[in-house]
Parts: structure tokens; sequence; C-alpha cells
């Protein structure tokens, strides 16, 4: 599992090619932390995730869980937490909101479809490895692992096997850290009804 990470060399070569950034400062304050800050956070937990730095944290037997998806927290404090995702095929977020915290995303491997609510209708864009998103207080969407033929380039294959052989994983982080998260569903009459509110910790729903 490591070897297989460690040798995604596409998505080494696009954070090489980045000069490094400087660490957050942490501060007292939660709502310190913008947007930008929380994507530098992902981009170098991204980083930390390729060189082995948190390696300790992978599951011990080498294979990626491929029934549902997969979280360790990297990071946290009083201000922000840091999440690696290996997400399952097939087994959607469901459309949800993040409560009072701001969130962003770096795409380590893989790809991710995100269908987001615009207002009027849901919108889909795909993140591929390298990519990155952030999501303001409010920010309604729905995230799964995008299917293999949705990648520009990608080969079809089982999608377990692909699973377990190449892991789709993502970096997340939330200011403040998050403690509640809304889910909701789309009207027949094309309007966002919210189904239920629940207490939570867990990144982009409970695992």
């Amino acid at each position: 599992m490591r070897s297989s990470v460690l040798s995604l060399s596409s998505a080494r070569d696009s954070y090489s090619a980045t000069p490094p950034l400087e660490r957050a400062v942490a501060s007292a304050l939660p709502t310190r932390l913008r947007p930008a800050d929380l994507l530098r956070l992902t981009d170098e937990g991204a980083e930390d995730v390729l060189a082995g730095r948190y390696d300790h944290l992978l599951p011990s037997d080498g294979i990626w869980p491929s029934d549902e998806r997969w979280a360790a927290r990297l990071l946290t404090d009083d201000e922000v937490d840091v999440w690696l995702i290996s997400w399952t095929p097939g087994k959607s977020t469901e459309l949800h909101d993040h409560a009072g915290s701001l969130g962003a995303l770096t795409v380590l491997s893989g790809a991710l479809s995100e269908f987001r609510w615009n207002g009027t209708e849901l919108r889909r864009r795909i993140l591929a490895a390298g990519d990155q998103a952030s999501f303001p207080i409010g920010w309604v969407h729905d995230v799964m692992r995008a299917p293999a033929q949705s990648v520009a380039g990608s080969t079809p294959a089982s999608s377990i096997d692909q699973a377990l052989l190449e892991p789709t994983l993502s970096v997340h982080a939330y200011s403040p850290p998050l403690t509640a998260m809304s889910y909701y569903e789309v009207t027949g009459h094309g309007t966002l009804r919210r189904t239920r509110t629940v207490l939570t910790d867990q990144p982009e729903g409970d695992m």
C-alpha cells in the first residue's frame, strides 16, 4: 500500500514543482483561518503523505478498505482539523453542509466527483489529482469517488481491484473543527430541503 501511494509519480511531480509553503501558526481565534489558509494546509498535508510522514497512520495491512470510506486525522487543534480520506467506489456522502465550519481539500490521487447545489440545481465537477477546492459556510454538496471512465486517460477496471491498488485519496481541512453537519434533499419543486442535522466530528459525514 505504501509503495502504491508513494509510487504515484504524477501526483508527486505536481507537488514537487510547487515551492515550499510557510506553515500556518495556530491562533486562539477560531475564525482566523481563511479559505486560502485551509488550501495551503491541505496542500502541505498531501505533500507530507507523499513523503511518508504519515505512514504510521495508514492501514497496517497495506490494504485500503473497499466497502466504506476510511479516514485518519493528520492534525488537530482548537482551530483546525486536517484529515486524510480514502474514497470507496459507489459510496457518496449525501448532500450536506459543514455547519459553521469552512472547508478545503486537495486531491492526492485518483479523482472525486462533486455535486454542488448552486441555488437552482446540482452542478457536477471532477476534481483530479492535484486539484483543490474550498468550501465557504453554506456550501452544500455531495462527494464521491469519480468512476474510472470519467477521468481522462484512465483505464476501466474492476472497482474493487482499483480501490485496493490505486486508492482515491484526498486531504481535507475544516476550521473551526467540525461539530455538526446538515443533510439535504432536492424537492420536486427544484428547491433544497434540510432533512436532518447531526452532531459529528467526522470528515464528510460519518465513516
